[in-house]
């Protein structure tokens, strides 16, 4: 599916911008499933339902719910088109008690140009309101409300060049008819200081792969605080956690070996939890091959760093 691998591709991707950690950190004890976490609501993994097939095994598979929601209690689903119909994916998601997360961005904004960060410039759509207000009467939203944790709007909207105004109307205009849903911006991290965060926005975060471990090293702290300036006392932040692993980019610039990562997942549940305001943990990303033909998923780890996933994810959730 290339055209959903572009759609998707700029969605917490990184390129250039990294940094290495060169020590090696023990990571604060994480809470055991027995204790769920007190202020971390959610915890799931991205790439769970965007039409992505794993090419790493030889099933024909898109939808990798039933994997992961033992352990999980939020997943995306990518919604590409206004006339797209996914009551049926809500119905499934619940059905395994996990709250869907929608990537609406092909829905509000359109490619403009390359005058932007990233190379790819977006702008909102003239007929934003129309797409949006089709995509609700086709999938009956309105019916499905309690299915839904989050939407997301806009994929690393600054890095992508959408203005401001932009990305405010289009938070705007879905937070006035869903104001009990939460909506979810995630930045890039070189576009930090430049992202204006809407006030109808309630879930804030932002991407840094690479890194061993967040809670000290200089770079992802400085990022962290600039965040964390901009967001409101009713705002929430959504920490991305780096759950896959490519050899060139993780090893090469992060110093990170791949049986390393269950550490990488420690420290980052560490660092959610010294955050009073963390919502909860998305975790990029489920299926193998992608971003890179060789980049191993969360179902491609080692058996022990996928306990650590389902350690991590069940003391946030609560389930047994």
């Amino acid at each position: 599916m290339r055209l959903t691998r572009i759609i998707y591709h700029s969605l917490f991707l990184l390129t250039l911008f990294v940094f290495s950690c060169k020590k090696k950190e023990e990571p604060t004890p994480i809470p055991t499933p027995s204790t769920p976490v007190a202020n971390i609501q959610f915890f799931g993994f991205t790439l769970i339902d965007v039409f992505w097939d794993d090419p790493s095994d030889s099933d024909s598979k898109t939808n990798y719910a039933d994997e992961v929601h033992e352990f999980c209690n939020l997943a995306d689903i990518l919604v590409y088109d206004p006339s797209q119909d996914i009551t049926n994916n809500l119905h499934v998601f619940d059905s395994l008690e996990m709250k869907a997360l929608l990537h609406l961005h092909e829905l509000f904004f359109e490619t403009v140009g390359t005058n932007a960060p990233s190379g790819t410039e977006y702008a909102l759509r003239a007929d934003y309101q129309q797409r949006w207000d089709q995509f609700v009467a086709a999938s009956n939203l309105n019916g499905n409300v309690d299915k839904i944790a989050s939407f997301y709007i806009g994929e690393e909207p600054t890095w992508n060049g959408i203005p401001s105004s932009d990305l405010q109307l289009a938070c705007d205009y879905v937070d006035a008819q869903f104001p009990s849903i939460a909506i979810a911006i995630v930045e890039a991290y070189p576009a930090i200081g430049d992202l204006v965060i809407p006030a109808s926005a309630d879930w804030i975060g932002f991407d840094h792969y690479f890194v061993k471990n967040p809670n000290t090293d200089p770079q992802y702290q400085q990022e962290l605080s600039a965040l964390q300036s901009k967001i409101s006392s009713d705002q929430n932040l959504l920490v991305v956690m780096d759950a896959h692993y490519i050899d060139w980019a993780h090893n090469g610039f992060g110093g990170i070996q791949l049986s390393e990562m269950g550490l990488v997942a420690d420290n980052y549940m560490s660092l959610a939890s010294s955050q009073s305001n963390t919502v909860g943990i998305i975790a990029y990303f489920w299926p193998s091959g992608f971003d890179d033909p060789n980049a191993i998923g969360g179902r491609g780890m080692p058996t022990n760093i996928q306990d650590k996933y389902v350690e991590i994810g069940k003391a946030i959730t609560g389930k047994p």
